[in-house]
């Protein structure tokens, strides 16, 4: 796949981009980048990797597809990246967006498609319509969902990354995408904020069903109970896949929602509020904190740790800078303890 970018520079506007290099690396061909032609991903991207950055699809051998590699506020598809997406089509390549503007449902992209060989995937075109049953999931298996601060904390990377270490270790858990992203390194899942409201908590039940044959599931959250914009599809999966635990995650020095002149509430309350909305009636705890620190350097990311462990009685890491092992510790004694 070739990702494009197109001058997004910040892990919260090219997220979609930054992981699949991540995640992906083995399908990752090139990343379209005009402006930054020349340059590495760990300059622009802030993440190293070996995959050039081209100006034009001509550059990009052995491509045989193009991802929309940005996760812009409101999911409009830059215009910039239309003549690559044209382009694309006419190759016979297939286009994987996951934007909430769907490219199928353009008009010239639409009319390429039907005359030429390549294809569109909308990643967020869903038909999920059921609501929820309300019916107990499996008590036999430990659902843990992240949830947030705020959205681009790494909700999606800590529950890739704890599920992909329970697996080393030799256990049967499965990472539940929720997200774009997450569906295109998972391969399945559901796109929860491009589902009609009143089916939330529905869709995200039979996602939970759909693995119940797994021992642990590690479902990735979305938004942020607090956010002002982005609050339903959180409490949807809190409520729809019904977790055993919490593992809280948030960028260090985040002090305002992303776009938002609206001051984010202090800690203490944010984790007794998801503890007390998760599973009404029931005691869901919060059972570790993954923190962000890329904005620190490696003296003041591992103070912080040790402020919040302090502060919190809790497990604090961060999964990409310092390992899973304090919230691979907490899911297996939750496990335990049954």
């Amino acid at each position: 796949m070739v990702l494009l970018v197109e001058g997004a520079d910040s892990p919260q506007r090219a997220k979609t981009a930054i992981n699949l290099i991540r995640y992906c690396p083995d399908e990752v061909v090139a990343v379209l980048d005009p402006p930054n032609q020349g340059l590495t991903t760990l300059e622009t991207l802030g993440i190293e990797s070996r995959f050039p950055i081209i100006s034009n699809l001509s550059e990009s051998e052995g491509a045989d597809s193009v991802v929309v590699g940005v996760a812009p506020s409101g999911g409009l598809v830059p215009e910039t990246m239309r003549p690559a997406i044209r382009e694309a089509i006419l190759k016979g390549w297939t286009v994987y967006s996951g934007m909430h503007q769907f490219l199928s449902d353009d008009t010239e992209f639409a009319a390429l498609v039907a005359s030429n060989p390549g294809k569109i995937i909308d990643l967020r075109k869903n038909t999920h319509r059921t609501v929820a049953t309300g019916e107990a999931l499996s008590e036999d298996q430990l659902r843990i969902l992240t949830v947030g601060q705020d959205c681009s904390v790494g909700k999606m990377v800590v529950s890739l990354e704890v599920a992909r270490e329970l697996q080393r270790r030799g256990s049967d858990a499965a990472f539940l995408a929720t997200g774009q992203t997450g569906i295109l390194i998972a391969g399945d899942g559901i796109p929860m904020d491009a589902v009609v409201g009143d089916f939330l908590n529905g869709a995200a039940e039979a996602l939970a069903r759909r693995y119940s044959d797994n021992s642990i599931l590690m479902v990735e959250g979305q938004g942020s109970i607090f956010h002002p914009r982005y609050s339903p599809v959180t409490l949807g999966l809190m409520h729809g896949v019904q977790p055993h635990g919490l593992i809280y995650c948030m960028e260090a020095g985040r002090e305002f929602f992303g776009g938002m002149d609206v001051r984010i509430p202090e800690i203490g309350l944010q984790i007794d509020t998801y503890e007390t909305l998760t599973r009404p009636g029931k005691h869901t705890p919060v059972i570790g904190v993954a923190i962000n620190t890329r904005k620190l350097d490696e003296q003041a990311a591992r103070e912080v740790v040790r402020e919040l462990e302090q502060q919190l009685k809790l497990p604090v890491t961060d999964v990409i800078r310092f390992g899973t092992e304090p919230l691979l510790k907490a899911v297996s004694s939750m496990k335990r303890n049954g």
